[in-house]
C-alpha cells in the first residue's frame, strides 16, 4: 500500500506532457447566499474570510477570465459561475464578464454554465442568458415534500413554488436549463416519485448528488457546521442518504428510464455509467481515476484544488501572485489529483466494478473496509447495488454502439428483461 501511494503509471505521464486543458469554478460572490439550505457544505466557507466576503472586482474578473482562456490549450473554454448564490452580484456583472470574454478569447469557442437556486429569476435574467447562450442549472430536489425540508430561506420559508415558477419562466423564455437534485435521507425509497416529478416541470437533464455529511454544532452557531468525520464531536446528520438507499433510489429511476426514456431524457449517472462501459472519459471527475482538472477560484483570487476541498491546506496560490497555468501544472495540484487512486484501499482496486466507480469523489472516502485499510467511500454498498443493476443494460448498450446501432434499442431489451423477471 505504501508504494502504491506514491506510484505513477504511464498515463500520468501522458496526462502531465499533454496540451492543458482543465475546468474552473469560479465564486465572484464566495459562499454569500440567501438561502440557508441545511446540508449546505460550502456556506461554512465564510468562516475561512472572516465572514467577510465581497464580490469579485471587476480588475480581479478580468484577471480571472485573462488566465483562464490563455491557460486552456484547447478550441472551447468552458465558464461555470457558482456560489452561493451567483445572481446576487448582479446581471451587470455578467455582462461585463461576457465582455471580458470576447476580449480576450481570440479564436476559441467561449461557453457559459451558471448555477443558481432559483430564487431571483426574472425575464431580465432570462433574455441575457438565452441572448448569450448560457446553460442554467437549477437547484430543486424534487416535489414540495423532499425539497422545502432542507431547502430555506435565512427566515426559514420553504422557497419550492418560487423555484418552480422560475424554471416555468426560464422554460418560456427559452433558457437552456438542466436540474441538480441532492439525494438525501428524505429522498429514499422516492426515486420513481422524483422522476417523475422533474419531467413533469420538463427537466430532460438531470444530475442526482448524494448528500453524505458530519456535522458539529459549536457552542454559540447558529447551524451546525460541516466538518469532516474526524472532527472531535462530529455526527452524521440526520439528512444524509444511506448507501443503499441511495443504490436503490438511482435502480428505481434507471427501471423507468431504460424501459421507456432512452434518448429523450438524460441522467448523469447513467451517462457516466455507459461511458465507463464503453472505455470512453466519463466527464465527470468523480469517476475518473484521477483528477485535480476541476481547480476553484474564490471572490478574492484564492485557488483551491477542488470545490469540496476548500481548506487552507488545500490552496494552490492566488491569481495575483501566480497564474492559473502555473497552479494546474503544480506539483501540489498533480499530488491531488493522482491521490484519487493513489489513496484507495486495496479492496476497491480489486474490486469488480473498480472500472465504473473508481472509488467515487475523496470527499466521500470515510469510512474502514474488513481489512482495517481506510478510505473506504461511504456509498459503496450503494454503487455496488446501482452497477449491478445496470450491468446487463449497460452492456447492451455499449453492444448497439459498437455495431453503429442507437443505445435506445436498449429499451426493447429492458421490457422483455424486466417482463421475464417479474
Amino acid at each position: 500500500m505504501a508504494n502504491r501511494k506514491k506510484s505513477l503509471k504511464f498515463s500520468d505521464a501522458i496526462k502531465s506532457a499533454s496540451p492543458t486543458a482543465f475546468s474552473t469554478m469560479v465564486k465572484p460572490i464566495g459562499s454569500l447566499c440567501n438561502l440557508d439550505c441545511h446540508y449546505c457544505y460550502y456556506l461554512d466557507k465564510e468562516n475561512i474570510y472572516g465572514k467577510k466576503e465581497p464580490k469579485m472586482s471587476e480588475e480581479l474578473l478580468e484577471e480571472y477570465i485573462k488566465q483562464y482562456i490563455e491557460a486552456n490549450d484547447i478550441p472551447v473554454v468552458t465558464f461555470a459561475w457558482h456560489g452561493g448564490e451567483p445572481l446576487l452580484t448582479g446581471i451587470d456583472y455578467y455582462r461585463k464578464a461576457v465582455e471580458f470574454q470576447n476580449k480576450y478569447k481570440g479564436d476559441k469557442q467561449i461557453e457559459n454554465t451558471l448555477q443558481t437556486n432559483g430564487i431571483l429569476v426574472n425575464s431580465e435574467w432570462c433574455e441575457f442568458w438565452r441572448e448569450n447562450d448560457f446553460l442554467i442549472g437549477i437547484s430543486i430536489d424534487g416535489p414540495k415534500s423532499i425539497h422545502d425540508a432542507f431547502r430555506l430561506d435565512k427566515g426559514g420559508k420553504p422557497t419550492f413554488d418560487k423555484v418552480v415558477a422560475s424554471i416555468e419562466m426560464m422554460a418560456k423564455h427559452s433558457v437552456k436549463y438542466n436540474t441538480l437534485s441532492t439525494v438525501n435521507s428524505l429522498s429514499e425509497g422516492r426515486g420513481a416519485d422524483v422522476y417523475r416529478f422533474l419531467k413533469s416541470i420538463g427537466s430532460q437533464y438531470m444530475q442526482f448528488l448524494p448528500v453524505v455529511e458530519y456535522v458539529s454544532q459549536p457552542q454559540g452557531s447558529r447551524r451546525p457546521n460541516i466538518v469532516t468525520p474526524d472532527t472531535e464531536g462530529s455526527y452524521l446528520a440526520e439528512w444524509s442518504v444511506s448507501a443503499k438507499g441511495f443504490g436503490q433510489f438511482m435502480n428505481d429511476i434507471f427501471d423507468i428510464w431504460v424501459m421507456s426514456d432512452v434518448g429523450r431524457y438524460y441522467v448523469q449517472l447513467f451517462d457516466v455509467s455507459l461511458a465507463q462501459w464503453v472505455g470512453a472519459q466519463p466527464g465527470l471527475c468523480a469517476f475518473t481515476e484521477t483528477c485535480g482538472d476541476a481547480l476553484v477560484v474564490e471572490h478574492n483570487g484564492d485557488v483551491y484544488s477542488c470545490d469540496h476541498f476548500v481548506y487552507p491546506e488545500h490552496k494552490v496560490g492566488n491569481i495575483t501572485e501566480g497564474t492559473l497555468a502555473e497552479m494546474i501544472k503544480s506539483n501540489k495540484q498533480f499530488a491531488f489529483g493522482i491521490n484519487k487512486r493513489n489513496t484507495l484501499p486495496t479492496q476497491c482496486i480489486q474490486c469488480k466494478y473498480y472500472f465504473a466507480c473508481r472509488g467515487e469523489c475523496p470527499k466521500h472516502r470515510f469510512d474502514i473496509t474488513e481489512s482495517g485499510e481506510k478510505g473506504l467511500n461511504t456509498l459503496c454498498a450503494g454503487y455496488k447495488l446501482f452497477f449491478t443493476h445496470v450491468d446487463p443494460y449497460m452492456k447492451f448498450m455499449a453492444e448497439m454502439l459498437a455495431q453503429k446501432q442507437p443505445p435506445s434499442m436498449v429499451m426493447q431489451f429492458a421490457r422483455q428483461r424486466m417482463g421475464f423477471m417479474m
